[in-house]
């Protein structure tokens, strides 16, 4: 939790742009292995950006404040979340072993 509280006082401060310039390169690094055929370090280059501190929060950014739906309940009820709630989301994402998901499941609008 310290780690949570570290980054909670900053996340509008947050380097966005540092993020965007890290994801976009390991992305084209990615492309790039890719192109070469070279799909051992694409693969480990994938895993690397699904590790990164940077794409964790531009994904959670995305979802939380930029999409066009961010005040839209999602099927946990949760409409929208403080900074505090948005680090901590973060911060469940670090592992991708412990990602579990649920039944899929219809809600009719």
């Amino acid at each position: 939790m310290a780690d949570v509280e570290r980054h909670t006082e900053g996340w509008a401060t947050l380097p966005w742009k540092q993020f965007q310039r890290n994801v976009y390169r390991l992305q084209k690094r990615i492309y790039q292995a890719t192109r070469r055929g070279d799909f051992k370090r694409a693969h480990n280059l994938q895993r690397l950006l699904l590790r990164s501190w940077s794409a964790r929060c531009l994904a959670v950014r995305q979802v939380t404040q930029d999409n066009r739906g961010k005040h839209t309940p999602g099927v946990d009820g949760v409409a929208s979340l403080t900074p505090r709630q948005r680090v901590g989301l973060a911060q469940t994402l670090r592992r991708p072993s412990r990602w579990t998901t649920d039944r899929i499941r219809r809600v009719y609008i």
